[in-house]
């Protein structure tokens, strides 16, 4: 059996973390409607994907692949 002194330290640690967790909890939703207020939404435009950046990643993964290759394989060898 715990003792009474025990219980009231763990009820009031309990306590103590959910009035925590709610003030925090409270004062962050309260910042981010103060953001919202005052920043007006921004409309989502995607943004058209250049040739440049697709041949660029293109390149970037060949070379990536060079250079890892061998040691991904000898990884794969040694069954990691």
């Amino acid at each position: 059996m715990i003792s009474i002194l025990a219980q009231e330290r763990l009820l009031g640690a309990a306590l103590g973390s959910v009035f925590s967790g709610v003030v925090v909890f409270e004062q962050r939703r309260d910042i981010y409607n103060t953001i919202a207020q005052i920043q007006p939404p921004k409309p989502h435009v995607k943004e058209p994907v250049s040739r440049k950046k697709i041949e660029f990643a293109h390149y970037w993964n060949k070379s990536v692949d060079q250079i890892f290759g061998p040691a991904i394989q000898a990884l794969s060898s040694r069954r990691w």
